[in-house]
């Protein structure tokens, strides 16, 4: 089993100014994490970029345009009602997640390696193809699974998203297509506001587990277990793509979920039962929220513990 860590020093260069919760302080605890010895078996890679021809794919060519146009050359420019802001380098730290998880999707579907995790931000899943939101301005787990689909032929990709909250960017690029297939468990009721369990697509394809504040591991992994793992393999991906926030873990200052360190390695060990039976084992990891250093740090590790095998 082979894992790949997609990373780039640009990504440190999305700033979106001082106290802001998606700081590059994320990233540094990620790395010093993943830096430790028992990741050691692990290969690392440089972030390529993302081409803009990649990004079309989810989002217009207005939006593209505007993120283009507003991106800074000093100071902060916003794209969205505040919380989403761009600094001068954020334009190549955006693009940098997006050419991770592209080249994350070749390399697994190449054979190049058995999983991927992209340790880069900011976070995506809640990019509307006409818009920002909630820290996020292009949404590259969508993105990577349409890439999948018009580069490489594979016609059923599935995106599961076990942030704290809903990733209704993805869900909207996915409701409409029956080859694409959206599960999310997120705090409800939370930013974005989306996520309900009617909202199930056009053929089932979308499956929301949204959990009151509080729940802590016993109901995720239940409901995990009972409903939407069985979806997902009903679905039967050809390839699997995990928005990895861990914004749900216990210690996180903005969510309010209980999950510990031993829920992400057990969610990624069962996603990777459905991958090796019906993806040849394909995963590829995007990072998106979390925002308690300590959780952060310790649930990535879980994370990619499981993805290595371990």
């Amino acid at each position: 089993m082979t894992t790949l860590i997609y990373t780039h020093q640009a990504c440190f260069n999305h700033k979106p100014g001082p106290h802001h919760p998606e700081s590059p302080e994320r990233l540094e605890a990620v790395l010093q994490a993943l830096k430790k010895p028992e990741f050691a078996g692990a290969v690392w890679r440089d972030a390529p970029l993302g081409s803009f021809d990649q990004v079309l794919h989810v989002h217009t060519p207005d939006y593209v345009e505007q993120v283009q146009s507003v991106s800074p050359t000093e100071g902060y420019r916003a794209l969205d009602a505040g919380d989403t802001i761009l600094s001068p380098g954020s334009l190549e730290a955006v693009m940098r997640c997006v050419g991770a998880a592209c080249a994350g999707v070749d390399d697994v579907v190449s054979g190049e390696a058995t999983n991927v995790f992209c340790a880069t931000r900011p976070c995506g899943h809640h990019a509307e193809a006409d818009q920002a939101m909630g820290f996020c301005v292009f949404n590259q787990a969508a993105i990577a699974a349409l890439h999948a689909r018009e580069q490489h032929g594979l016609q059923r990709v599935a995106v599961v998203d076990f942030d704290v909250h809903h990733g209704n960017g993805t869900q909207n690029s996915f409701y409409d297509d029956p080859d694409l297939f959206y599960g999310s468990c997120h705090q409800a009721q939370f930013y974005p506001g989306t996520g309900a369990r009617h909202e199930t697509g056009v053929a089932g394809n979308i499956v929301n587990l949204p959990f009151p504040r509080g729940t802590g591991s016993a109901v995720f992994r239940a409901a995990m277990t009972d409903q939407l793992l069985p979806a997902l393999r009903k679905f039967a991906p050809e390839l699997l793509i995990i928005s990895a926030g861990f914004d749900a873990h216990h210690l996180d200052p903005l969510g309010g979920l209980k999950f510990t360190d031993d829920d992400y390695h057990w969610i990624t060990r069962e996603l990777m039962k459905v991958a090796d039976e019906s993806a040849d084992g394909r995963v590829v990891s995007v990072l998106e929220g979390g925002y308690s250093l300590e959780g952060l740090a310790s649930g990535t590790a879980a994370h990619v513990r499981a993805l290595m095998g371990d």
